[in-house]
């Protein structure tokens, strides 16, 4: 008797994210989502970099539910992730972190891209 094995369908639904959101960020967002009352089927979390802050770029976290027609999308831990091309060369590789300590909470972002980062952790220069 000769058994087949069929090699597993990889998952093309999701292109890989270079932006890695932990599960403890992917908890606070979900939290955040029900307790402002949005559409947790319509919105998305929008990480990006912008040009300002202390040490050259800052950060951007937010959630919305308009999609530009360039930005990429991925999901993680049941969040949709929308990200622009731009930001992206400068976030490949970063993880999104939710810290709740006793000198504060917060999003935390981690990017070995980082040449220098500010001492408030949302700013950074490459």
């Amino acid at each position: 008797m000769s058994t087949s094995t069929v090699p597993p369908t990889p998952d093309t639904t999701t292109p890989h994210c270079p932006v890695t959101l932990t599960e403890t960020a992917a908890r606070e967002i979900r939290s955040i989502i029900q307790q402002q009352e949005l559409d947790a089927d319509k919105v998305r979390l929008r990480v990006g970099v912008k040009g300002g802050g202390c040490s050259g770029f800052s950060y951007i976290l937010d959630l919305t539910e308009t999609q530009k027609e360039h930005d990429e999308i991925f999901e993680q831990h049941g969040i949709k992730l929308i990200c622009d091309p731009k930001s992206l060369l400068y976030l490949s590789g970063v993880t999104v972190d939710f810290k709740d300590e006793i000198m504060g909470r917060g999003f935390v972002f981690q990017n070995p891209n980082a040449s220098s980062t500010c001492g408030c952790g949302s700013s950074f220069s490459v």
